[in-house]
């Protein structure tokens, strides 16, 4: 009970700063506020106009620059810090007076060398071009295995009957539970996200915790079943084969695999189909040429990625950008606004997914924590786009698409759809 007290109180205090900043205009508490804008980009835009390092009012530092962005990333002397270090709530999670593993602030995410080479190294076999290419037919038929579950039907959930399966479902098949329940994982996911976007109150805490107890107790349950009946071929079983583990690196290892190969991707999806929806022009070339989804899904995550900013911190007292910063100092770096730095990108407000240099952006980061599972997301977005547009090449929008309520990671909640040609809704009716 003290715990949960003093987290509320410290919450209350967190948002009441945060809100009072906000409307003064400071740009990190526009960004850091309780309910987050559905589109940041004008505030991305007017951190780039007050220069390349901006302190603001919290005492927060941000960038929008391309350049620097991808120095800090790759900077060994700079290393990763979770969103949620930015929250005034303690990052470790407690139920019922236990500990729980925190999937984001105990796995290889924001851990440094040695133990971020090590741990990374574990998983990093299924995420190889070897390892994405024996994947593949499994992803185009998961993708199809859904559309056929949709077919007969003229609206639906864009996310929640496609685009979050999708994921869940490959994802439960590296951790070797192919008959998972898609719906507890989705749950599992969008909860345990959380962990990576800070909570805003005690309602996510108590998610967070539930999601959190549930998912131990069923990885317990696996990595047990695993040790009894080892020599399996995913990825738990794999990391149950190494005896020097700690089951606190089990549990936090393959629960970053369920909140950032779901998250991202399902994202990915929706930010895809909503530009497609968008671009008269980009569905027409994709229809003609589905091939032309790898451009699409790439431009998107220029565009309008699905992680919106991460945050690194100085190892030892550094210069950046002519500023003496001390150690420890929190860096946010706005990926999804060095994505649009026009020092980089032309004209870099347009979709165009005929762009040359569209790889250049950060969507993935840089550096030694590049993200581990970029290959499969693309693989996964750009089949769930060939798929739907082979399949409903009338496809609309059929009502305002709700925003995720986050801060870190930008997508649709809900998105619905129609897959018939009559009067549609404008996808610019959206909410938060």
């Amino acid at each position: 009970m003290p715990s949960t007290v003093k987290n509320a109180t410290l919450l209350f205090l967190g948002r009441t700063v945060v809100r009072a900043q906000a409307l003064l205009g400071d740009p990190a508490a526009r960004l850091l506020g309780e309910n987050p804008t559905s589109d940041p980009y004008p505030v991305y835009e007017s951190v780039r106009r007050q220069g390349v390092l901006v302190k603001t009012r919290m005492g927060l530092y941000l960038t929008a620059s391309h350049e620097l962005c991808s120095q800090l990333l790759r900077d060994p002397g700079f290393g990763p810090l979770s969103a949620g270090a930015l929250s005034p709530v303690d990052s470790s999670v407690e139920l019922d007076g236990r500990r729980l593993v925190n999937p984001v602030e105990e796995s290889f995410l924001v851990r440094n060398p040695p133990d971020h080479t090590r741990l990374r190294r574990l998983v990093a076999p299924w995420f190889t071009p070897r390892g994405l290419r024996a994947q593949a037919a499994t992803v185009e038929r998961v993708v199809e295995e859904y559309l056929d579950e949709v077919a007969d039907r003229r609206t639906f959930d864009l996310v929640g009957d496609f685009a979050a399966r999708v994921p869940i479902q490959v994802i439960a098949d590296l951790l070797g539970v192919p008959g998972a329940d898609h719906a507890t994982f989705a749950r599992w996911g969008s909860a345990l996200v959380n962990a990576l976007d800070g909570v805003r109150g005690m309602r996510e805490m108590r998610a967070l915790q539930g999601a959190l107890r549930e998912f131990e107790a069923f990885l317990d349950d696996l990595i047990a079943h695993r040790r009894r009946r080892p020599g399996g071929d995913d990825v738990v079983s794999a990391l149950v084969a190494h005896d020097d583990l700690t089951r606190e690196d089990l549990i936090a290892t393959t629960e970053l695999l369920l909140v950032a190969g779901f998250e991202t991707t399902v994202n990915l999806i929706g930010n895809s189909v909503l530009e497609v929806l968008g671009h008269p022009e980009v569905r027409a070339r994709l229809l003609a040429d589905p091939g032309h989804a790898d451009a699409v899904v790439e431009e998107t995550l220029r565009h309008d990625p699905p992680v919106q900013y991460t945050v690194r911190a100085p190892f030892q007292a550094t210069e950046v950008a002519g500023t003496r910063l001390p150690k420890g100092t929190p860096i946010m770096l706005m990926l999804a606004a060095a994505n649009r730095d026009p020092a980089v990108f032309a004209d870099p407000h347009r979709f165009d997914p005929g762009r040359a240099d569209v790889r250049e952006h950060l969507a993935f980061s840089s550096g030694i924590h590049y993200c581990l599972g970029a290959g499969l997301a693309r693989m996964e977005g750009a089949a769930a786009l060939r798929g739907l547009f082979r399949r409903f090449p009338d496809l609309r929008a059929a009502g305002p698409v709700r925003r995720r309520p986050s801060r870190v990671i930008r997508g649709a909640a809900r998105l619905p759809v129609t897959t018939g040609a009559k009067k549609h809704h404008s996808i610019g009716q959206t909410i938060s």
